[in-house]
């Protein structure tokens, strides 16, 4: 890692983590907190609402394929939801491909990321996507 994203301060920061894969949130979330970040998990799109509505995340990792309710398909109820209409998603693929990167984008996600992201990459989405929160 290069001391440019090492200088990103990301204590306090709330993240939800919403993937479907125990291995995937064990991994991130102990990566994101080692980072100082504030981290709340789910396994599914419904659970996920519940504890959006309650932790009141600055960031939110969404994974795209889940059972019964996608990442899309949780991007738009996020989206058309008061208490997170602005929070930044940026959604978590196996594949970084073009398709993938469109719908989510067409369904108001704010970025996209293959998963699992290398904690620089981590850094700075965080860093970008909830900078003014972290600055003031």
């Amino acid at each position: 890692m290069n001391d440019a994203t090492e200088q990103y301060d990301l204590s306090g920061i709330k993240i939800a983590v919403i993937d479907d894969a125990k291995t995937i949130r064990m991994m991130m979330s102990h990566t994101l907190r080692n980072m100082g970040c504030e981290v709340e998990c789910a396994e599914d799109g419904y659970k996920a609402l519940g504890m959006l509505r309650r932790f009141k995340p600055d960031l939110i990792f969404l994974d795209i394929t889940m059972p019964e309710l996608d990442g899309y398909q949780t991007c738009t109820l996020i989206r058309n939801a008061e208490d997170t209409r602005n929070t930044p998603v940026v959604m978590l693929s196996s594949s970084d491909g073009i398709f993938d990167i469109a719908k989510g984008q067409a369904r108001g996600a704010t970025a996209h990321v293959t998963k699992i992201p290398p904690e620089n990459v981590l850094r700075e989405l965080i860093y970008n996507h909830t900078a003014r929160k972290a600055a003031a």
